[in-house]
């Protein structure tokens, strides 16, 4: 959940890579995966899709016990807003959820109404070309 996700976990990231626009997207899934490296797309083993994933800096340390590195990726699932707007998160969304336009490298986001299926912030939004923050 990203309410378990701390600053000092992600303390060593230097970029976050999107592989779509999350200018569309009310909210990403986001989770802290063990991963081989430090940078580059990771494998991806869950249901749905890998929107976006977190690049670590040279000083990041791999876990002694496993040799791998701790790194966000961000995804969504196939009954998710996006795919499904009048479905099971119409209004509300899932735990590990964030408003995109909210992340950055070394800063976990946060839940907006826009994330929380707010459709009237989302259709102004839309209207004036810009963003809620």
């Amino acid at each position: 959940m990203s309410a378990l996700i701390t600053e000092d976990e992600i303390s060593q990231e230097t970029e976050l890579v999107w592989l779509e626009d999350v200018e569309r997207l009310d909210y990403v899934r986001q989770s802290l995966d063990r991963l081989p490296t430090r940078r580059g797309k990771p494998a991806y083993h869950r249901d749905g899709r890998m929107v976006g994933y977190a690049c670590l800096g040279p000083a990041a340390k791999a876990s002694r016990s496993s040799g791998t590195f701790r790194r966000r990726v961000f995804w969504l699932l196939p009954h998710d807003r996006d795919t499904a707007p009048t479905g099971l998160y119409a209004k509300g969304a899932p735990a590990e959820a964030v408003d995109p336009s909210t992340l950055a490298p070394r800063s976990k986001g946060h839940r907006t109404k826009r994330s929380e299926g707010d459709h009237r912030v989302s259709q102004e939004t839309a209207a004036s070309g810009h963003r809620t923050r």
